[in-house]
């Protein structure tokens, strides 16, 4: 490169980074005398209006995002000397974090924690001006000396209500980090930002990533059928209530993932210290890690064990039982036949004395109401009614005889 400044004032020192569409040059600004990060548009798409566009969206997305987690934007423009795009950003001392798992490995949880709480820091005051990053990876994590997290590199960003400028069925991000929606083809909302800082979680835990893939299509049947190993069976160090939350925002449906970066956040947080979160029970990798716990048992068992033709059968409804009667055995029938018979002989003789008495009450009344001189006697033997006359006019005589014939034959 022969230019050694760009718009008359930045002058170009050595190159920071590299990438597909840009390269990163470290430079300093002779007007405010800082030292800033210019991003030069690759010289070979100067002339392709799509990346012009997608290049300068960049500049205008990131420009008005001031947090202390997101690299500042100061300018951007269009050198006439070299003919470069560029753009003008904050620099950040430090490694990013793909550097620091290059040369260092894998991070403890707990700065892996701190360094995701961060960036959801940085990710939550995006969304809420209405831009999404779509291409949240290590590379684009960058860590200053002192632990300060800063979000870099909006080239793809997208505002939340602008159309995409990509043709149909194009996918941009990094594959490794895509949600399962924009492995789709999908527009990318801001789950699939939460979606991509999980797998960098992941990564940063356990220094490989959920789904190793080297396609698309591989990479999205992989996240349709396999769930990822949990992250605290790869490091013993990771609490299970953190890998849990990890898994929640490792979701397949943008639903079941968490609703806003704060709420990772706060997720992590509380994995950290033990606590699971609430939505670990309702995201599509837990509940393919349960089916799987349903099946360790037939696993061990092995396929030709006792049982699994029956373990991997679908179950069936249960048909309703008819109602069974209980049979009881001879000799108790027995006993409750004689038992039956002697309450029905006791039974009998109760039923005469109140049939007598409703008979006489009956005849006392109509002796009374209409003077008939009749009486009952019932004989003792046969048990028959006769009618018999009864001598005597006096009325208290007959109620008389009557009360004796009653209580001679009711006893």
């Amino acid at each position: 490169m022969t230019e050694t400044r760009i718009a008359g004032r930045y002058r170009l020192e050595r190159r920071l980074g590299v990438g597909g569409m840009s390269t990163v040059q470290l430079a300093f600004d002779e007007r405010l005398e800082r030292a800033v990060a210019v991003k030069l548009l690759a010289e070979h798409l100067a002339d392709d209006p799509s990346f012009v566009s997608r290049f300068r969206r960049e500049a205008l997305a990131a420009a008005r995002l001031v947090h202390p987690n997101i690299v500042q934007v100061y300018d951007f423009g269009f050198d006439e000397t070299s003919g470069r795009h560029f753009i003008v950003m904050e620099f950040v001392p430090g490694r990013s974090c793909a550097e620091i798992l290059r040369d260092d490995g894998p991070m403890a949880p707990d700065q892996v924690v701190d360094v995701a709480v961060q960036a959801d820091r940085g990710l939550d005051y995006a969304h809420r001006n209405g831009v999404i990053h779509r291409d949240v990876k290590p590379g684009n994590l960058m860590v200053s000396p002192d632990g300060i997290v800063k979000l870099a590199d909006f080239g793809i960003a997208k505002g939340a209500g602008q159309s995409s400028i990509t043709q149909v069925g194009s996918v941009l991000g990094t594959a490794a980090y895509l949600a399962p929606e924009q492995a789709r083809g999908e527009e990318a909302g801001p789950a699939a930002d939460l979606y991509a800082l999980g797998v960098v979680t992941y990564q940063l835990m356990s220094g490989r990533l959920p789904y190793e893939a080297t396609s698309l299509t591989e990479l999205a049947f992989k996240q349709q059928n396999e769930a990822p190993t949990p992250l605290h069976e790869l490091v013993p160090e990771v609490p299970p209530a953190l890998s849990a939350a990890v898994a929640v925002a490792l979701a397949l449906e943008p639903a079941q993932r968490y609703a806003s970066a704060p709420e990772m956040a706060e997720a992590l947080g509380d994995g950290l210290r033990g606590v699971f979160p609430e939505r670990a029970e309702a995201t599509a990798a837990t509940s393919l890690l349960a089916r799987e716990d349903e099946t360790a048992a037939t696993s061990m068992m092995g396929p030709d064990g006792p049982g699994a033709e029956a373990a991997v059968r679908p179950r069936q409804p249960r048909r309703p039982r008819p109602p069974v009667e209980a049979v009881a055995p001879p000799a108790m029938r027995d006993r409750d036949a004689a038992a039956a018979e002697r309450r029905r002989a006791r039974e009998q003789p109760r039923k005469r004395r109140r049939s007598r008495r409703w008979i006489a009450l009956l005849l006392v009344l109509l002796l009374l109401g209409g003077g008939v001189a009749a009486a009952i006697v019932l004989a003792d033997q046969s048990n028959t009614v006769k009618l018999v006359p009864i001598n005597g006019r006096d009325v208290n005589s007959i109620v008389d005889q009557l009360h004796q014939l009653v209580d001679d034959n009711t006893r």
